[in-house]
């Protein structure tokens, strides 16, 4: 689609808008190569060559383009969603926004700016009136993606239908899109929804089988900065804490907050969106640390994709949307904020450390580490990112309680791992993030962050948790204080540790055993363990590779002939 109108979606011809598209690329790469000739990235020291594995650190710049434009996208609400939950006669609908801009990116497998709004229960024509806010938006305008889907932890989520538009010219005087509804294309949507609906609607005159999605768009200003070569999102920050599908094994357990003299099972899941931009040397490519890897991160070769897809499976399992999900958001980084990653993190209670992973856009996601139980599969860092295969940065963290919030972190005693009072594990913790100081370093074999590059990520953290004191370590150069610091949470664990908590193994692998003891908890049969799963799939995985692959080819075919029609219906 093109402007008819100032700022206004039309169709376009599809052969105009691919040429457009093939030439936008060749001129990118272009610019790319260029850059990467003259330019170096100044503040951190040329690296030796070396035999080590591939990856790591990526010098590769943004692109030299002129700031472009903010803009807050509403999406308001949406009528007439077909039902996809046969017993509730009803859908748990919620969008994915995909933005893509003609901005080039550093490489190709960069991710596309993506956005998700929270799931309204039980609700046909539900209203998130979600906002995102995405800064350097080019003049040339934008494509926006909608898909709407059906939450269903039980099985994968139905798609309820699509929307795409696309805006071109785009300035601070842009009249923008308010309130402005869209027919939801039907034909990628799940067949048996729209069967359910279908039937309804025989019965009942007042269903209707086209549904609308009403959303907004609004320029509120140039953005910051000297360079708009990269969008970013500028807000709200949104959380969400996630339990796992797991604790569906252990039906009849109580939580301890109501029974304290009942275990509680628990594996949580954190995502946190920090406000961007996310400084441009924080850029990292996976580790080939070996031969498998590169298959397994590309999704090439039939062993990489079974991998490829199995820890797709498992971050959709571990970050899974249901009934029992925490959402949240601030207009932007606040001390309310930094309590909210407090209480996420249970404060400075019991000891624990966790594993993170921070995206290109600043999603920072994050799960307890220990050796209690094991439910990773080859790399944790892997599985938080998704399979990404850049990343901003990655490591481990851990909070700690300061004695008095008015002197030097250093220069006093902390919890862990003295018995400080005033908080855990006597009492309750005191709710000022002056009292806490965040641990994070740069420990990742999988992405190998850059360790001169700490500096800017504290910078970052400072900006987006203020009134938290941050404090980073090299995994590397600072090994024995930080090896200390570790062990001294482990022991703190220990002494304070009640209640259990399923969390990410250290060793970044999996037993099967540690799944057959859940399930003997939970009173359900033994079942394959997920590496003897993954085995199970080696050794007849053609079939399973061509049904995936045809499975996507076929999606992106389907939607492809719709957007060419409803082109050359406009032409």
């Amino acid at each position: 689609m093109e402007n008819g109108q100032e700022g206004q979606p039309r169709m376009a011809h599809a052969h105009a808008h691919r040429s457009d598209a093939y030439a936008q690329k060749l001129v990118g790469k272009t610019d790319s190569i260029q850059e990467k000739a003259k330019q170096k990235t100044p503040g951190v020291d040329e690296e030796k060559k070396d035999k080590g594995p591939a990856g790591g650190y990526d010098r590769t710049p943004i692109p030299s383009v002129p700031p472009g434009y903010t803009i807050k996208f509403t999406f308001h609400r949406a009528t007439r969603l077909p039902m996809a939950d046969i017993n509730s006669m009803s859908s748990d609908p919620y969008i994915v926004a995909v933005l893509k801009t003609s901005l080039s990116k550093r490489h190709r497998q960069d991710p596309d700016m993506c956005w998700r709004t929270r799931t309204i229960r039980r609700n046909t024509s539900p209203e998130w009136n979600s906002e995102w806010i995405v800064a350097n938006v080019p003049a040339h305008g934008f494509e926006l993606k909608l898909r709407i889907y059906d939450e269903d932890p039980c099985d994968h989520d139905d798609r309820l239908g699509n929307v795409h538009l696309h805006v071109g010219d785009i300035n601070e005087n842009w009249e923008g899109l308010r309130e402005k509804a869209y027919d939801i294309k039907k034909r990628m949507g799940s067949k048996r929804a729209y069967l359910i609906r279908g039937c309804a609607a025989m019965f009942n005159r007042n269903i209707h089988m086209s549904g609308q999605l009403v959303m907004s768009a609004q320029v509120l200003g140039k953005s910051e900065g000297e360079s708009g070569g990269r969008t970013y999102t500028v807000g709200p920050c949104q959380w969400s804490q996630h339990l796992s599908p797991m604790i569906g094994r252990l039906a009849g357990t109580k939580d301890p907050a109501k029974d304290e003299k009942k275990e509680s099972y628990n594996f949580q899941a954190n995502q946190m969106q920090l406000a961007g931009p996310v400084p441009e040397r924080l850029y990292h490519r996976y580790v080939e640390f070996k031969p498998f890897v590169a298959g397994m991160f590309q999704s090439q070769s039939i062993r990489g994709r079974i991998l490829n897809h199995t820890l797709h499976h498992q971050h959709s399992r571990v970050y899974n949307y249901d009934r029992t999900t925490v959402y949240g958001s601030f207009p932007s980084p606040s001390k309310d904020m930094t309590l909210q990653l407090l209480d996420l993190l249970h404060y400075d209670q019991g000891g624990r450390i966790y594993t993170y992973v921070l995206t290109l856009d600043g999603q920072w996601r994050f799960t307890e580490t220990g050796k209690e139980f094991g439910i990773d599969l080859l790399s944790k860092h892997t599985m938080h990112s998704n399979v990404n295969i850049y990343i901003a940065f990655s490591g481990e963290f851990f909070i700690r309680r300061l004695k008095n919030p008015g002197k030097q972190a250093e220069d006093q005693e902390t919890h862990p791992p003295a018995d400080v009072g005033g908080g855990p594990p006597d009492g309750k913790p005191p709710k000022d993030p002056a009292y806490y100081q965040l641990f994070i370093d740069n420990d990742s074999g999988t992405y190998r962050p850059n360790a001169a590059l700490l500096p800017l990520l504290s910078e970052f953290m400072h900006r987006n948790l203020p009134g938290l004191k941050i404090t980073t370590l090299d995994c590397n150069g600072d090994k024995d204080q930080l090896n200390k610091l570790k062990e001294e949470q482990r022991e703190r664990k220990k002494a304070e540790g009640g209640g259990k908590a399923f969390v990410q193994g250290d060793a970044g692998s999996i037993s099967s055993s540690d799944e057959e003891e859940l399930d003997a908890v939970a009173g359900q049969p033994k079942r394959r363990g997920k590496l003897a799963k993954v085995g199970h799939n080696l050794a007849e995985p053609k079939d399973k590779i061509l049904s995936w692959a045809q499975g996507d080819k076929e999606r992106e075919e389907r939607e492809e002939e719709d957007d060419m029609a409803a082109a050359a219906r406009a032409g």
